[in-house]
């Protein structure tokens, strides 16, 4: 695989310091997988750590139930913001109301948020678990969200999620023959065999949705979707 510029300035930092005598602790991956795509070129899949299932519960959520997350964030509690809805927020020196003259403060009606805005937010807020690097694009992409769900028959699904949508630094990953989503975040569900071989789609052209029995985000009707990543194995 061609190696990156990210790479190539891992692979200098690391020589420098080794030049001064100082040889930093690279992390370790607990999985690198490679695969090639139609568009964007040769992958690979860098995973730190796998996401916790309190990371994982958390990003669910943000799907699920857009808005509860944070609620009360600005110092307030929910209760507080009940206050503040029905005009009775406290002011300083004792004065209620607006203007100091006893008047009730009006509510003002945040608009509802979306699945998709309070998902990326939260993906704003998540840690990163590893990193995605194309040989097509001068940019990686962070992953603040990797999971692994093992099969019965010895087989694993892994989805991962991104902060930016693939393809967000340059033309690649179009596939213009697919209907496109627009979801500014992308996740990728991989399918690997019991050898650890397999393929993998992606939220560019297909819909992502809770599966609450795994408990996690997955992409719905992943048959019907085109592939984007083949021969997704583990590197050698």
């Amino acid at each position: 695989m061609r190696e990156t510029p990210i790479g190539l300035i891992r692979v200098a930092f690391v020589l420098a310091c080794v030049a001064w005598g100082a040889v930093p602790a690279l992390p370790q991956m607990v999985l690198t997988l490679t695969a090639t795509t139609a568009d964007a070129g040769d992958v690979r899949i860098d995973i730190l750590r796998w996401s916790t299932d309190a990371e994982r519960a958390q990003l669910l959520a943000a799907w699920t139930q857009p808005g509860a997350i944070g609620r009360g964030g600005r110092g307030r509690s929910a209760a507080e913001d009940d206050q503040f809805v029905a005009g009775n927020d406290p002011v300083p020196g004792g004065r209620a109301g607006r203007g100091g003259r006893g008047g009730r403060r009006e509510a003002v009606e945040a608009p509802p948020q979306t699945p998709e805005a309070s998902l990326l937010a939260a993906l704003n807020n998540a840690p990163i678990v590893g990193h995605l690097w194309s040989s097509a694009e001068v940019a990686g992409y962070l992953l603040h969200y990797a999971v692994k769900l093992a099969e019965h028959d010895g087989s694993q699904r892994i989805l991962l999620i991104t902060d930016r949508r693939l393809g967000a630094w340059t033309n690649a990953w179009k596939r213009p023959s697919a209907p496109a989503t627009n979801y500014e975040f992308s996740l990728i569900e991989l399918r690997l065999s019991p050898k650890g071989r397999g393929e993998g789609k992606t939220s560019l052209t297909g819909k992502v949705a809770a599966d609450a029995a795994a408990k996690t985000l997955v992409l719905d009707g992943y048959a019907a979707q085109p592939v984007a990543l083949k021969d997704v194995k583990p590197r050698s």
